[in-house]
């Protein structure tokens, strides 16, 4: 993904109203995040835990971001979680139902739509081996790297276009 600016993400989201987009707090460290190593941006807003973004390349080439809400987890819960996206595996809280309010009518009148992805949002990361689970988080698989990115993207995009 190629680095992003302020007004590229401000201008993305299609699941918010364009005050709650320019509202919303930006990464700090945006122009250190390893872009090379990034198919989408992922943060969480430090200033209410319930809320993370992500936007990525759109299938036209444009950029989409969603808002995302999460419940955060309980306490002392010791399962395993199994991320929609990257199919990494996270003990405790390290995975979490987010949910997207849908576009248009269908958000305006309360709908969503939800998917367990990890909390940090750093699935691009997993595939790539850059950051580390805990043991036992990355089943060995015979797809190459390139292939679980495809298919990591595919369940994005997916999830993005039922959105």
């Amino acid at each position: 993904m190629k680095a992003l600016t302020e007004k590229d993400i401000r201008g993305s989201f299609v699941n918010c109203s364009k005050g709650e987009a320019a509202r919303l707090p930006l990464p700090r460290e945006l122009a250190t995040r390893p872009w090379g190593d990034l198919d989408f941006l992922g943060w969480r807003d430090l200033s209410a835990p319930d809320r993370s973004y992500l936007v990525t390349e759109g299938p036209g080439g444009g950029l989409v971001g969603v808002a995302l809400r999460f419940a955060s987890a309980k306490r002392g819960l010791l399962h395993r979680s199994m991320c929609g996206l990257c199919l990494t595996l996270h003990p405790g809280s390290g995975v979490s139902l987010m949910t997207a309010r849908k576009r248009g009518k269908e958000g305006r009148e309360g709908n969503s739509l939800g998917l367990y992805m990890c909390t940090d949002l750093a699935c691009s990361l997993y595939v790539r081996g850059k950051k580390q689970p805990e043991p036992g988080g990355r089943f060995e698989e015979t797809l190459t790297v390139d292939e679980q990115i495809g298919r990591m993207m595919g369940n994005l995009t997916g999830f993005l276009d039922r959105l």
